[in-house]
Formats: C-alpha cells, sequence, structure tokens
C-alpha cells in the first residue's frame, strides 16, 4: 500500500495567534455599516423570492440597494483618505 501525504507544510500550522489582530477587527469595524446595508438588502431580496414585488416591495428593495450604495461609498472615501489603512 502507498502512503500519500501532503507536500505542501500546512498554512495554518503552527500560527501563534488564532485570534484577529486589532487592525482586523479596526477594519471590520469600518466596514460595519457596509455589512448591515447588505445584510437589510439580502433581507429583502429574500422575502421577495416567493412572491411577485407589489410597489412597497420594489420601493424596500430601491432603498435597500441605494443604502448598500451609500455606504459603499462611505467605505471607499474612508480607504481613500487612509482612515482604514
Amino acid at each position: 500500500m502507498k502512503l500519500i501525504v501532503a507536500v505542501q507544510e500546512p498554512v495554518t500550522d503552527g500560527l501563534p495567534d488564532a485570534e484577529p489582530s486589532w487592525r482586523d477587527l479596526h477594519a471590520i469595524e469600518l466596514e460595519r455599516p457596509l455589512i448591515d446595508a447588505e445584510m437589510d438588502l439580502l433581507d429583502v431580496q429574500i422575502g421577495l423570492l416567493d412572491r411577485p414585488a407589489s410597489e412597497l416591495d420594489q420601493r424596500r428593495l430601491r432603498r435597500a440597494a441605494n443604502k448598500v450604495l451609500d455606504a459603499r461609498r462611505t467605505v471607499a472615501n474612508r480607504l481613500g483618505t487612509g482612515e482604514a489603512a
């Protein structure tokens, strides 16, 4: 029987600290409005999967999509100024 082993070293083996660094946490915190807006948009989209969209639903979808675009613009502006770096 032939033994099969990994040729490369494991990527995650021997990590000194498995938790995110303060920089990672700070970057996540700066992107939190975008994450929340995307989750709101996803909630609206999921709600519309099994039924046709009414006029009110279309407004909710547009509002959620605009909220995502606004949050993306805000995050991009922060990245451009170096605040999130």
